[in-house]
């Protein structure tokens, strides 16, 4: 599929990754807490402790007053001064520590969910991940990660700490005298109106606004990507108004949720001066009724006059709580995909890919005879109507190497995926031996990611227990071990991104020798040595011969030198078998490879195979 294709699809037909339940969300946060119960505890509990000691400022204040107001001598105010930098000093170390165990238990979860997330994410077959489009699985694992991972930091605590306080001063007010609690009170109505007026109308913004800025990076990384097809179809206009249409869209979601907060924030200071007025009004009457003391009723104020701090605190952080919230929902959703239930159930074989950033494992049959893979009766199809793979059947004896040729679009790659288990067919079965240790099969493709990191870190993600002699002697099986000794540190070089750069020949050499290090009985390469170019497409040839020899291969042909020295050629047109056998046998069949023979090895300029 051309990037065009792709993008149009993406429009048309996308079907984004889930979005958890509140239900669902609120059962997984439960679940990544129970390991570390006694740590949520003990914050609490000293969180608790401090806020208990900070209220006793507002009736040492009150003494302070009333001290005054009776005319007593100055030595009377040493008492309740000391106290007050008492209580300043605990509260102080108290609340310290309490945030400090609040924090850690968040930043634990956090990582807790950051690994979950990007287990599932790595593990979601590639098909899917096709259907929901890059843009969607990115703006999670960025956006969506970084809003979950600022309100750990920040709303978390300060909202354990609001809440406390204003738990706890409510109840101080009831002690001074419940008719101060219940002046207090009338604010409440106010306030809970505005929570529920802001909740209702937040849930859908926040939500959508996810969504707007997943599709909005969708369509940018889809523009981007496409760029050389864009403008060879003179699309630039029709994509930029694409962009432009889910820019406003986004930005439009953006200006909703600025209005929201604006009529959260005035709707909040009603209930201040509301519940402030009506304290104060009650200090009055019982002041002069001489119920309680000017002290207490300085106190009574005082204390409402802070919540005004945790009460708005708390509301507005339902801002953040709303996005962070939105933000757990759709990680959550990838964490609880079970489309692939044979990820978690297949106690079968396992392949290993060594495509972009990750190295994905999924189980494939066991095969039922003494070939190395069966592919029995297979489709597949990226969407309705939109069959590649038609019904297709093919067997790979052990150690033989089959060579996949066709032109661009007649199904290859995505056969290729299949075998090596990387896409699930929608139709038919692939079968592949079981192998006693380690993955069965292992695909490279022309997309090598190299990872930040030593040279000899980077190839140990094939065989984590191999001695600086294995890594030596699969670099020099694929010809790369004179260059690789060769780097600034040898093995010890920092490569990938911010270390030394490696060209697309030596990282598909360095892919290479993964694969020899992994030692699967099954390699499938897909256009493995088309990065190259026409310098190091000899060597890279070499280096994949090398690679492969004493295993049974499945290669995707870039160019025709390799379907020359393999066993047998399958040659694949619009998604069907319509040829197999021998490089001599189908160059004097006169059928479809030897047009695309004869053409390779007269222009050198046939279409891309």
């Amino acid at each position: 599929m051309t990037p065009t294709d792709m993008t149009d699809v993406a429009d048309d037909s996308a079907e984004l990754l889930p979005i958890a339940t509140g239900a669902r969300t609120r059962a997984a946060l439960r679940t990544l807490i129970r390991p570390d119960r006694g740590r949520a505890i003990l914050g609490l509990g000293v969180l608790v402790g401090a806020t208990a000691v900070g209220l006793l400022v507002q009736p040492l204040l009150g003494r302070v007053v009333d001290i005054v107001a009776d005319g007593r001598p100055a030595d009377a105010l040493t008492l309740p001064v000391v106290l007050l930098l008492a209580v300043a000093v605990v509260q102080g170390v108290t609340t310290t520590l309490g945030l400090t165990q609040v924090a850690r238990l968040g930043e634990t979860v956090l990582a807790r969910l950051r690994e979950q997330f990007i287990e599932r994410a790595l593990q979601l077959p590639a098909d899917r991940l096709e259907r929901a489009g890059a843009g969607d699985l990115t703006a999670r694992v960025t956006g969506d990660v970084a809003r979950v991972a600022e309100a750990v930091r920040s709303a978390l605590p300060e909202m354990a700490r609001s809440v406390l306080a204003i738990v706890l001063t409510l109840g101080a007010m009831a002690l001074l005298d419940v008719r101060f609690l219940l002046a207090a009170l009338l604010a409440v109505p106010v306030q809970a109106l505005t929570a529920r007026w802001y909740v209702t109308r937040a849930v859908t913004v926040y939500a959508d606004q996810r969504v707007a800025n997943g599709a909005q990076q969708q369509q940018l990384l889809e523009t981007i990507g496409g760029a050389a097809t864009v403008r060879g179809h003179r699309l630039e206009e029709q994509h930029t108004e694409k962009s432009a249409a889910r820019s406003r869209r986004a930005v439009e979601l953006t200006m909703r949720s600025v209005h929201l907060v604006l009529g959260f924030y005035a709707r909040l200071h009603i209930a201040e001066y509301v519940g402030l007025a009506a304290v104060l009004v009650t200090g009055f009457f019982l002041v002069r009724d001489g119920s309680v003391s000017i002290g207490t009723a300085t106190a009574a104020a005082l204390y409402f006059h802070s919540l005004f701090g945790p009460v708005n605190a708390a509301l507005v952080l339902l801002d953040e709580a709303q996005s962070a919230a939105a933000g757990l929902a759709r990680l959550v959703g990838v964490t609880d995909l079970q489309e692939s239930t044979s990820l978690q159930e297949s106690t079968g074989p396992q392949a290993s890919t060594d495509l972009k950033a990750s190295a994905v494992r999924l189980p494939h049959q066991r095969t039922t005879s003494d070939a190395a893979v069966t592919v029995d009766a297979v489709s597949h199809a990226y969407g309705p109507g939109r069959t590649v793979l038609h019904d297709v059947s093919l067997t790979l004896r052990a150690g033989e190497h089959v060579a996949l040729v066709g032109t661009s679009g007649a199904g290859k790659s995505t056969l290729a995926r299949l075998v090596a288990g990387v896409l699930q067919p929608t139709g038919g079965t692939v079968s592949v031996a079981p192998s006693p240790a380690g993955p069965s099969v292992v695909l490279v493709t022309q997309e090598v990611h190299v990872f930040t990191g030593t040279l000899a870190e980077d190839l140990r993600l094939a065989r984590p227990d191999a001695t600086d002699a294995d890594l030596r002697t699969a670099l020099a099986t694929v010809h790369a071990l004179e260059w690789a000794e060769a780097l600034p540190e040898g093995l010890a070089t920092v490569v990938g991104e911010g270390g030394h750069s490696l060209d697309p020949a030596r990282a598909q050499q360095l892919a290479l020798a993964r694969l020899v290090l992994a030692d699967p009985p099954v390699a499938v390469l897909d256009e493995a040595t088309a990065e190259a170019g026409s310098a190091g497409a000899r060597t890279l040839e070499r280096s994949a011969e090398a690679a492969l020899a004493g295993r049974t291969a499945l290669v995707v042909a870039h160019r025709l030198t390799q379907a020359v020295a393999a066993d047998r050629i399958v040659v694949l047109e619009a998604g069907r078998v319509v040829e197999s056998g021998t490089h001599d046998e189908l160059r004097t069949a006169e059928g479809p490879y030897a047009t695309l023979w004869h053409a390779w090895s007269g222009s050198r300029a046939a279409p891309h195979l």
